[in-house]
């Protein structure tokens, strides 16, 4: 079976489809892969540094200032650790959508004990001690984020001392190993509390990067049945009568063609639809302009969705240590509010104040069917009148809790300081037989193509509440651990 990107889903994928040593698995990455965690450049294990500028070798800029990783690990690796889950609201939205128990909170909740190694709350029964992700926040907070912390106190939020429990745990040390005994069960708990604690990061006992190459995919390298192959490209599907057949790939100068009766996309949710449309399954009329023959109708990118980040910014000195990006947040009123440790620009602190579940969707399409051509991603950000007022009243949140002056925001400033999370999915929206919104089942094979599946962001078919690393990790094991 063929894996196509060794991003965080295809990580996690790869690991689990190998473990049985009766499946010969290949992964095609096309970016770089360095042959073990010793030879991975020092940046991409520092999670203070994002190396994802216009001139960085490990990550694919797209129109709109889109931004994926493009390495072994994807996003994963050059991220900011950030690891808080999706709540159970959102997994009662998305077993809805899929009409499938398989993806209920109660279903997930095993999933995510099974992966992480938390070590602040083991103890809890919603927590693992044994997995492979190590989990941890960050004891000592840098000055910016205390005095964040300080602030939403003194406005009157309350402290979370757990933003993957399942409800609101009353603030305690963040080191203790104690779960609250009153808190309910993970079933039972409220939804969308609201105030501020500190992120769960993906990080090791040195405090560096635990991206999925490192917990998943090199640990499994050494295993026979599995090879992994890097700076080669899959540009097209090969499809005969309603099943895959393998993968054409380009790999410099070379082309060529790799064959198999099994093919996962894990491309993320920009290029696991590219490849889709630019192999004939997609929208019609796409197809039929950009000069594709069409192979199975489908509606892969007419949905999509991210988290809209409006942006405060002003004077103030840089950070005095090297940190991750986001040590604490805010959750209120349908915004995280984020005090960013790093300054992006010199001399300047920014907040940014996303909105989690945006009303408002996206779409993708492809500009050519020429693979170096990437595709544009219209997030049509704000479009709904709810979501301009959610994402407003957030900035003012913010600004008051910062102390800093906010104008009355009209909808032509607040635009001026729209950006994106980086957290695209829902371009190949799962759902069941019928949905004409859906272009792979719950359990994400691809419908009208035998023998393809889709399994990364890109199939998740509602916005989700947090974002979305520790989600993506969860839907790979998942996936990834079912029979072909």
């Amino acid at each position: 079976m063929l894996i196509v990107g060794a991003g965080s889903a295809g990580c996690v994928v790869a690991a689990a489809l190998s473990a049985d040593p009766d499946r010969v698995v290949t992964v095609v990455e096309a970016g770089p892969v360095w042959p073990g965690p010793g030879a991975l450049p020092a940046e991409l294990r520092d999670p203070a540094v994002l190396p994802v500028g216009p001139d960085s070798a490990v990550a694919q800029h797209y129109p709109g200032n889109l931004v994926r990783g493009r390495l072994i690990g994807g996003s994963g690796a050059i991220n900011g650790s950030y690891y808080v889950r999706a709540t159970a609201a959102d997994h009662r939205a998305w077993q809805d959508a899929a009409a499938d128990p398989f993806w209920a909170p109660e279903a997930v909740l095993a999933t995510h004990v099974a992966l992480e190694r938390d070590a602040d709350f083991a103890d809890a029964p919603w927590h693992g001690s044994r997995g492979p992700v190590p989990v941890r926040r960050i004891a000592r907070l840098a000055p910016v984020s205390e005095e964040f912390v300080a602030a939403c106190a003194r406005a009157g939020f309350a402290g979370i001392a757990d933003l993957n429990a399942p409800s609101h745990i009353p603030h305690t040390p963040h080191t203790s190993n104690t779960p609250d005994p009153s808190a309910p069960s993970p079933t039972s708990a409220r939804d969308d509390v609201e105030g501020v604690g500190p992120v769960p990061c993906a990080l090791d006992d040195h405090g560096r990067r635990a991206g999925p190459a490192l917990t998943h995919l090199y640990p499994a390298a050494h295993r026979p049945n599995l090879t992994v192959i890097g700076d080669t490209t899959v540009t097209r599907l090969r499809l005969t009568r309603g099943r895959v057949t393998g993968v054409e790939w380009r790999r410099g100068r070379a082309r060529g063609v790799h064959g198999a009766d099994r093919v996962i996309l894990c491309a993320g949710a920009v290029e696991s639809a590219a490849l889709l449309i630019r192999s004939g399954i997609g929208p019609v009329d796409q197809l039929r302009r950009l000069g594709i023959p069409v192979a199975q109708p489908a509606p892969v990118g007419r949905w999509c969705t991210d988290h809209p980040e409006a942006g405060l910014e002003f004077p103030a000195a840089g950070p005095r240590q090297a940190t991750v990006p986001l040590e604490a947040v805010l959750l209120t009123a349908g915004v995280e509010v984020r005090p960013y440790t790093l300054a992006f620009t010199p001399g300047v602190r920014r907040i940014g104040v996303a909105l989690t579940r945006p009303r408002s969707v996206g779409v993708l399409e492809l500009r050519s069917a020429d693979p170096d051509v990437p595709a544009r991603v219209e997030h049509r950000y704000l479009t709904d009148p709810a979501d301009r007022a959610a994402l407003r009243h957030g900035v003012e949140v913010a600004a008051a809790v910062a102390g800093v002056p906010a104008r009355a925001l009209d909808d032509g400033a607040l635009r001026a300081r729209l950006g994106t999370s980086q957290h695209l999915s829902g371009t190949c929206r799962m759902g069941p037989d019928g949905d004409e919104r859906a272009a792979v089942d719950p359990r994400g094979r691809v419908y009208g193509v035998a023998g393809l599946s889709v399994v990364d962001l890109s199939v998740v078919p509602v916005p989700l509440g947090r974002g979305p690393q520790a989600t993506v990790l969860m839907l790979a094991e998942r996936l990834g651990s079912l029979p072909a």
